[in-house]
């Protein structure tokens, strides 16, 4: 029985079907939900003869708490819930809120970049799924179908 549930969120439709699993948990579980979002810098820095704007760290944090409020506002009234902003690596700052929330369970979203893509970008999803103490459900969105119900690892 989980009585305190992550759920870890970006901008992605994987992550909006994660959130709404993490929701249908705990309706069923009568558990808690914690909803975090991670204002992390981008991975890459654009080479080349052009200058691409990065967002700095206020911008970051303002696009991860507009995420949380959105998220925030889709659960029912029904469903305790909270929210947490965090700075820096997101799989090091999901792991981190994992231990010291005493959660139960993390829900996230998986983009489904594959080996190769993940192996040259990085997977916050494999990096938390590989590392956390606790069981991890990864939700896929898939396009033009209902997002994807997947196993607890």
């Amino acid at each position: 029985m989980f009585r305190s549930i992550l759920v870890a969120l970006d901008c992605s439709a994987a992550s909006k079907a994660a959130l709404e699993q993490a929701i249908d948990l705990a309706r069923e579980e009568g558990a808690r939900l914690t909803l975090i979002s991670v204002a992390a810098p981008p991975r890459f820095r654009p080479v080349g003869p052009y200058f691409v704007p990065l967002p700095n760290d206020v911008e970051l944090e303002r696009q991860a708490q507009g995420i949380l409020d959105e998220a925030e506002a889709q659960v029912p009234e029904d469903v305790p819930v909270s929210t947490v902003l965090r700075r820096g690596d997101a799989a090091k700052a999901i792991l981190k809120r994992v231990e010291q929330g005493e959660h139960d369970l993390v829900v996230m979203g998986s983009r489904g970049h594959g080996r190769a893509a993940s192996l040259l970008l990085g997977s916050v999803s494999r990096c938390v799924l590989a590392h956390s103490p606790v069981p991890v459900l990864i939700a896929r969105a898939r396009a033009g179908r209902a997002p994807e119900k997947a196993a607890v690892a």
